[in-house]
């Protein structure tokens, strides 16, 4: 089978595609990968075929200001967040969909995967359904679908319990839709009206969702507030965790079981400033003898990380997760939707603090499901941070949620549920181009298509 994967440019993007691409791979399939050219390395490591995005969309969006210089000096807030969306989403709408029409003309694929904020395919699924592939997009971040309590996205909100909360939600979301919504939807509309597609009748990120053939949430689904939700979302787990991209650190034999381990990370987008997690993190847990903090750079020079560094510390550039997680008895975040999944489907309780992008949507879920603490600060004080992860590390409650949502996860072999999927789209799509007859055929051959594959099925082989 042929498969075009297409990426938002973004490390937690990709990540999270990556390790589809590596299963799909792995099974036989031929993949391309379309994705901004700073990561062909990563692509091509996998043993994808690179396409970049066309100029207007080949950005790194490591560095949202490289992109929208305009953020640099504005104050956070909704317009930050409208200007945002416009330039970085909108704006690179219709060259995304221009490469994705480039590699689809050289490459015919049988099925295009995407992830949630690549809006690039938003004028294919606009279009006639008999004109494209299949499309399934990957829930990279929380599900971006309306809440009943009218709870707008982006602003960190647990559901609501009274009707005054559900009344001051929904005033919130009227000044949203006035200052961000509105003006981004009618941006959006003149570009796909260009495209000879549209208009879009509601948001932005709720479109893709509602539009998708297969929309795959990336976690479990008592990680994601309870509503009414498209039959489209299908919960899917966590991908596994590609092997052996690091080597472990000089010190992996310090982590034998004497000392507890907070490790703590700021990702790969949010980790210009460690000052604002990492350091007050180490600083915090300086003076506990009883544990081992380590620290990952995301990538950058450990150098970066503010001094003096404790004795009890231990740094990183990168660490392999499918070696770190399991040594962890909590995990120190700003909120990344991936690496705070992939945590708790080892089981490893949190202390997260962070607002910007979609952390404080994310981190309000740690809150509300019980499996950590959320500080709902983007500048958490060491001694806030201490008490935190002295909570989650002596008490049991939130070790023990974490460990019931391990348990979920280990009830999905998302490996398994995404090939089905995958299969599964690609047959319906084989069928109906087929005449009745033959489709007929074709159908007859994989009676067991629909049925979720369960991990007992898999390991029974």
């Amino acid at each position: 089978m042929k498969i075009l994967i297409a990426s938002t440019p973004a490390t937690g993007h990709l990540n999270p595609l990556l390790a589809i691409g590596h299963t799909l791979i792995a099974e036989g399939h031929e993949l391309a990968l379309l994705s901004g050219s700073v990561l062909r390395g990563r692509i091509e490591a996998i043993g994808a075929k690179f396409h970049a995005l066309p100029d207007g969309a080949d950005y790194d969006l490591r560095d949202f200001d490289s992109v929208a210089p305009e953020l640099k000096t504005m104050a956070p807030g909704l317009d930050w967040l409208r200007v945002a969306l416009e330039r970085v989403f909108v704006d690179t709408l219709p060259a995304q969909h221009e490469g994705l029409q480039q590699v689809l003309r050289a490459f015919p694929a049988d099925i295009v995967i995407g992830d949630d904020m690549f809006f690039g395919v938003l004028p294919m699924l606009l279009g006639p359904r008999s004109k494209r592939p299949p499309v399934a997009l990957c829930g990279t971040s929380f599900l971006h679908w309306r809440r009943e309590d009218s709870a707008p996205h982006f602003v960190g909100l647990p559901p609501a319990t009274t009707k005054q909360q559900v009344d001051d939600y929904a005033a919130i979301a009227r000044e949203h839709d006035r200052v961000i919504y509105q003006p981004v939807a009618d941006r959006l509309n003149r570009r796909l009206q260009k495209l000879g597609v549209g208009p879009l009748s509601m948001q932005l990120f709720e479109s893709v969702v509602d539009l998708a053939d297969a929309y795959l949430q990336l976690t479990v689904p008592s990680f994601e507030f309870p509503r009414d939700m498209p039959p489209s979302v299908r919960f899917v787990g966590t991908p596994p965790i590609i092997p052996n991209q690091v080597a472990p650190p000089s010190w992996a034999h310090e982590l034998d079981g004497s000392r507890k381990v907070v490790l703590v990370t700021q990702g790969t987008l949010a980790n210009h400033n460690f000052g604002l997690l990492i350091g007050p993190t180490l600083a915090a847990l300086a003076n506990e003898p009883d544990l081992l903090v380590v620290a990952t750079a995301g990538g950058r020079p450990v150098e970066a990380i503010p001094g003096p560094i404790p004795g009890n510390a231990r740094l990183a550039q990168y660490l392999p997760f499918e070696w770190m997680l399991p040594k962890a008895d909590v995990l120190v975040t700003n909120g990344g939707y991936g690496s705070v999944n992939q945590a708790l489907s080892f089981g490893v309780p949190l202390v997260a603090a962070g607002l910007t992008e979609d952390k404080a949507d994310v981190n309000a879920r740690i809150g509300w499901s019980g499996a950590g603490i959320n500080l709902a600060t983007n500048e958490p004080t060491p001694q806030a941070l201490r008490e935190a992860v002295r909570t989650v590390l002596d008490k049991p409650d939130h070790r023990a949620r974490a460990k019931r949502m391990a348990d979920e996860f280990g009830g999905i072999d998302t490996r398994s549920e995404i090939l089905r999927i995958v299969g599964q789209l690609a047959h319906r799509a084989t069928e109906a181009a087929l005449p009745p007859r033959r489709a007929n055929a074709v159908g007859a051959l994989q009676p067991q298509l629909d049925r979720p594959v369960s991990k007992s099925r898999v390991r029974s082989r």
